[in-house]
């Protein structure tokens, strides 16, 4: 369902540049990304485990398992409204956010797609949060295929930075 939007709220935009983004549109995703994390984990009563997961998203051998994850990643996007009311990718909005938040016309495209091709492959998934999980899985697979996966020390510091 939404949950790779998430994926692009925080990390996936700044690796839509081939990694090569700069610290101001760095800065931006993750201001805005934390601003929606901090909203839905008070509305979800999130435990800290989820913060983990999300910082641990891009680490290639980090294994998501938490269902809640993708809970929190699927009411994030909604918060974003990268989902349309039916719970499906919003493809405008979500090319629109991924434009203002540092991505040509190109890679903010390609981004639509794959996370597209990625709630195809899980349609039959019923259990929302579960769903966007595997979205989420899915998405961070094609972005490593891609070497789009952003540094994990980088993200760090401009949380820090913004603290």
């Amino acid at each position: 369902m939404a949950g790779w939007l998430f994926v692009i709220l925080v990390w996936l935009i700044a690796a839509a540049r081939n990694a090569d983004c700069s610290s101001e549109t760095m800065r931006h995703i993750t201001n805005g990304f934390l601003k929606a994390l901090d909203v839905c984990k008070q509305e979800l009563n999130s435990t800290e485990n989820i913060v983990g997961d999300l910082y641990h998203y891009w680490k290639q051998d980090y294994e998501l398992l938490n269902r809640d994850t993708g809970c929190v990643i699927l009411c994030m996007s909604k918060k974003l409204n990268l989902v349309d009311p039916s719970g499906r990718l919003h493809h405008g909005n979500t090319q629109e956010f991924a434009l203002q938040h540092g991505a040509g016309e190109d890679v903010a495209s390609k981004l639509v797609t794959m996370l597209h091709e990625c709630e195809k492959q899980f349609l039959d998934v019923t259990d929302d949060c579960a769903r966007t999980l595997e979205i989420a899985k899915c998405f961070r697979t094609d972005i490593r295929k891609l070497n789009w996966t952003p540094k994990v020390d980088v993200i760090l510091t401009e949380v820090l930075t913004d603290i």
